[in-house]
C-alpha cells in the first residue's frame, strides 16, 4: 500500500470539523456503541478507516511524525502522540480521563497543530498560501454530516 500522501493540514482540519460536529459522539451511538470511540482509529482520517483487510501499516500514517521515536513501534502508535506540554497522550487519557477530557485535549492539540502548520506555510509562501479539500475528503465529510 502506498504511503499516506494526503495533505497533513487538510487532514487535521477535517479531524477538527469531525470532532466539532460530534463525530465521536455519533460513533458511540452507531456501530461501535459497545465501546467508547477511539480517537484517530475510529475517525475517517485514519488511512485504514473501514478497512478489514489489506490494512496499511501505521508506519505510513501522517500522524507518525508526531509520535515520539521510542513509541513508533507500538501496536497503535497514534495513541502515543503527546497532546500537551505535560506529555499526556490518548493512551494515558484512556486510562484516567473522561471522553470529554479526551476530546478537549484532542481539540486543543489539533487547533495548535493546525495553527503551527499554517504559520509555517504562510512563511514559506505568503502569497499563494491556500488549502483545499480534495474530492475524497469532501465526500467523507459529507457522509458524516
Amino acid at each position: 500500500m502506498p504511503k499516506d500522501d494526503r495533505d497533513l493540514l487538510e487532514v487535521l482540519k477535517f479531524e477538527l470539523r469531525f470532532l466539532q460536529k460530534g463525530g465521536y459522539c455519533r460513533l458511540r451511538s452507531q456501530a461501535i456503541s459497545w465501546r467508547p470511540p477511539l480517537i484517530f482509529e475510529d475517525s475517517p482520517i485514519c488511512m485504514n478507516y473501514g478497512a478489514r483487510e489489506h490494512r496499511a501499516p501505521c508506519s505510513e500514517c501522517l500522524l507518525m511524525q508526531f509520535v515520539p521515536a521510542e513509541r513508533q513501534a507500538e501496536k497503535i502508535p497514534c495513541r502515543h502522540v503527546p497532546l500537551d506540554a505535560a506529555g499526556q497522550t490518548l493512551n494515558s487519557l484512556y486510562a484516567h480521563g473522561t471522553q470529554l477530557e479526551i476530546e478537549e485535549a484532542l481539540e486543543t492539540w489539533v487547533r495548535t497543530t493546525i495553527y503551527c502548520l499554517e504559520q509555517e506555510r504562510s512563511k514559506a509562501d505568503p502569497v499563494s498560501f491556500q488549502t483545499r479539500w480534495n474530492d475524497d475528503e469532501a465526500f467523507l465529510f459529507n457522509q458524516w454530516f
